[in-house]
């Protein structure tokens, strides 16, 4: 059986956290691209470098799929590290968790 506490947030920590959590989920966007700009590159076949994007017919539909793909979970992953992360450093700095 799970002993996980769950924290709840006050009004007022959420509100506080608001901006922080844009800022951070802003970099963590950025960040995230430019991690699957690094993989693609490395796992794509052929000569082109940059991944396909929907409204280009050279690549076939499995590419592309692959593409968002993988895409999509690098974004999860790093989108979650970051507002994981964030609220943490938040709690640290504040005493408050910031979710619900």
């Amino acid at each position: 059986m799970s002993t996980r506490v769950e924290k709840k947030g006050s009004t007022s920590a959420k509100i506080l956290y608001r901006p922080f959590g844009i800022v951070s989920s802003i970099l963590g966007g950025l960040l995230a691209s430019t991690i699957f700009k690094q993989v693609w590159k490395r796992a794509s076949p052929g000569d082109k470098s940059d991944p396909p994007k929907p409204l280009e017919s050279e690549y076939p539909i499995k590419e592309l799929m692959v593409a968002a793909l993988i895409q999509g979970a690098i974004y999860s992953v790093v989108k979650a590290s970051i507002d994981r992360g964030g609220a943490r450093l938040f709690e640290r700095w504040t005493g408050e968790w910031p979710g619900s």
